[in-house]
């Protein structure tokens, strides 16, 4: 099986939004970011992929199952974890284990209190007393104690800071090593990522602009730099969405060897971060 994850054609709509035909799929054994603005479709999408949303068209498989007729399996093969607390407040992490701990088949005792003490949780705490980033290792935790083989994450380094932002990422790239595991890793801060995920997708009002490795996208994607005069209607087929200055142009390409054959030494190209693809992309794929 080599996609964890896949969406065919899926269709969601609501009062002023929509998700449109949405082809996506989550390559097994690797992180994928899933990264957009706020807004752009990334909770509604991962709700549909845990069957808490039903899409209004399409099809959604995970593990190559359906959920009409596999949804208890596949469940007990995810975990979820949220930018906040999902579970009830006045509990402790014992109680969290008592009363979770036996909804699931893999659940392991021992891998628990070693993942309390890796990520230094207090056992009799109750989690209303938690900081924001330990109740996202309490939810890391848990979905690992239960050898949870597609781990999402919705927005879990929103509100972090940067010393425990960088800490939650090592412990990414650890439980990734032996391959196992797959992780969905939705976000809008693209810095994340590009220190951890091996492939991008990326979502924009609703549609899904791109999904590649973050090797393609950096030998397609670059920011290119050069003199206004150097626009017409041919050389401007090579970029996409160029924004004009009294400097200059800059603007982002998909294509860095047709942007070489076309202009040659007469621009500067640049490396685009997460960050300059998504704030050039925002209007779509469309060719200025």
């Amino acid at each position: 099986m080599e996609h964890v994850v896949e969406l065919k054609n899926v269709t969601k709509n609501f009062k002023g939004f929509s998700v449109e035909n949405m082809d996506l799929q989550v390559k097994k054994g690797f992180v994928t970011g899933f990264i957009g603005a706020n807004g752009a479709g990334k909770s509604t999408t991962i709700k549909m992929i845990m069957n808490l949303l039903k899409p209004d068209a399409g099809e959604v498989k995970v593990f190559g199952l359906d959920f009409k007729t596999h949804e208890k399996e596949i469940k007990e093969r995810i975990g979820f974890v949220y930018d906040s607390n999902v579970f009830y407040e006045g509990m402790n992490l014992k109680d969290i284990k008592r009363v979770v701990g036996p909804a699931y088949k893999q659940w392991d005792d021992h891998l628990f209190y070693q993942y309390v003490e890796q990520f230094e949780l207090p056992l009799n705490k109750s989690l209303k007393k938690f900081s924001k980033g330990m109740q996202m290792k309490a939810s890391l935790a848990v979905a690992l104690s239960h050898r949870a083989e597609l781990i999402i994450m919705d927005e879990p380094t929103a509100g972090l800071d940067p010393i425990f932002r960088r800490e939650l990422l090592d412990l990414l790239q650890e439980i990734m090593i032996d391959r196992n595991r797959t992780i969905f890793f939705s976000t809008h801060i693209t810095t994340d990522l590009e220190r951890v995920a091996d492939y991008i997708a990326f979502i924009n009002k609703g549609e899904l602009l791109f999904n590649q490795s973050m090797l393609d996208v950096a030998d397609n994607y670059a920011l290119v730099k050069g003199s206004v005069e150097l626009l017409d209607r041919d050389t401007e087929k090579s970029l996409l969405h160029v924004h004009r200055a009294s400097t200059g142009f800059e603007a982002l390409t998909d294509n860095i060897q047709a942007v070489k054959s076309m202009f040659g030494d007469s621009v500067v190209i640049e490396r685009a971060s997460m960050e300059d693809i998504m704030y050039y992309m925002k209007g779509g794929m469309q060719h200025v």
